[in-house]
């Protein structure tokens, strides 16, 4: 069965994780540091647009819980509010509304009454886009036009140069569009941004010291030997990372004879972490069963020659925007949507529903093995082999 659920984030880890990605870790990065799923980052982050909420700080002119508790204990010694008030230094209005916008003399209890107040406290500012119509409607006419918001931004400062309130940073543009709550300009206008980003970058994130968009010392599939083309005999295998919601992953691992199907539980798509699930679950394969692995051009596989030496694998990688080239993988993929859909949490399934669900599709039997199941194809294959 799946996992119903996990403890969230506490304040400090929230702290902690706003701290980190300002620093431009990533989402793998910081869930290991924190000691949770990448998706559960992801999710933090994603709600707030990658942009770090503001520090909350009560106001100097509200009570602080021990003001609150000093009102709880003068009521349980049958002080009248007068009184109370004489001893917080307060005016009596300030404590009678207290008292009574908290259950009354006889129910109120400081720790209940200052979280209320805690939770009421929240107003968020609204949007300067929000308010201001006009604005909002050259911004979003200007974005629908591929402008960036600094193009924006500096394009008003000029056009309207007597005229302030037709005026806006291209700071305030992109939290308007990164941040749901704000509801303006149209989410829809993300899609003109160049970035294609879903969430705004902390401007100490860098790719320094990773290798991006290539993978060194990649061996192409063109060098595959031709006994691994032709199918014919076992143990050579197509791999690939199934995605979900929330930036989750799951490794697919597929052997090619015989289509036979290995689920992988993943922490992240960083390549330390799949390289690392990877050669613990080819640990488990007899000696041999896996002698190749054809991965697609994706980052997180940067690290082959690890797992190469780690789990004594040949590993290839196909041509860019070729997944034809691992067709059986490709087709597997697709039986999986049934079991993990599209834009599903792909965390909550633990290692064990992983096999469950490779189980069913592995009993399950397959038009192009003459209707006999991968489990029974591969049994028989390395039986005649062995």
């Amino acid at each position: 069965m799946a996992r119903t659920g996990r403890p969230g984030l506490s304040a400090e880890q929230k702290r902690e994780l706003w701290a980190r990605w300002k620093d431009g870790q990533s989402l793998s990065d910081i869930g290991r540091a924190l000691g949770k799923h990448a998706g559960s980052v992801f999710g933090v982050l994603r709600a707030a647009g990658g942009i770090a909420p503001p520090l909350r700080k009560r106001s100097f002119r509200a009570l602080t819980l021990e003001e609150r508790e000093e009102i709880s204990r003068g009521l349980v010694a049958g002080l009248s509010f007068r009184q109370i008030a004489a001893q917080l230094g307060r005016s009596p209005s300030t404590v009678s509304r207290e008292i009574g916008r908290n259950g009354g003399r006889m129910k109120y209890r400081a720790m209940a009454a200052d979280s209320r107040s805690w939770q009421q406290a929240r107003r968020p500012k609204p949007c300067l886009l929000a308010t201001n119509r006009s604005l909002q409607a050259v911004v979003a006419e200007k974005l629908a036009q591929h402008w960036s918001p600094q193009q924006v931004s500096g394009w008003l400062e000029a056009e309207y140069a007597d005229d302030e309130a037709m005026r806006v940073s291209h700071e305030t543009i992109y939290r308007s569009l990164f941040i749901q709550a704000r509801g303006v300009p149209k989410r829809e206008l993300l899609a003109t941004l160049r970035s294609r980003r879903l969430m705004r970058r902390a401007k100490a994130s860098t790719t320094e010291g990773q290798p991006r968009g290539q993978i060194i010392d990649a061996v192409s599939i063109r060098e595959r030997p031709s006994e691994i083309e032709d199918r014919a005999v076992p143990g050579h295998w197509e791999g690939d990372l199934l995605s979900g919601g929330k930036n989750t992953h799951v490794a697919t691992l597929v052997e090619r004879q015989s289509r036979f199907l290995m689920l992988v539980q993943v922490d992240g798509k960083d390549t330390a972490s799949v390289v690392d699930a990877l050669i613990r679950q080819v640990q488990h394969l007899p000696q041999g069963l896996m002698a190749s692995l054809t991965w697609d051009r994706g980052m997180e596989l940067a690290q082959h020659k690890r797992f190469a030496v780690a789990a004594d694998v040949a590993v290839y990688f196909c041509d860019p925007r070729s997944p034809w080239q691992r067709g059986s993988n490709e087709n597997t993929n697709g039986l999986l949507r049934q079991y993990l859909p599209r834009g599903s949490d792909l965390s909550l399934h633990s290692q064990d529903d992983l096999d469950a669900i490779a189980l069913r599709l592995n009993t399950r039997p397959r038009k192009t093995l003459g209707y006999k199941t991968p489990a029974a194809t591969l049994a028989q294959a390395v039986a005649s082999t062995g």
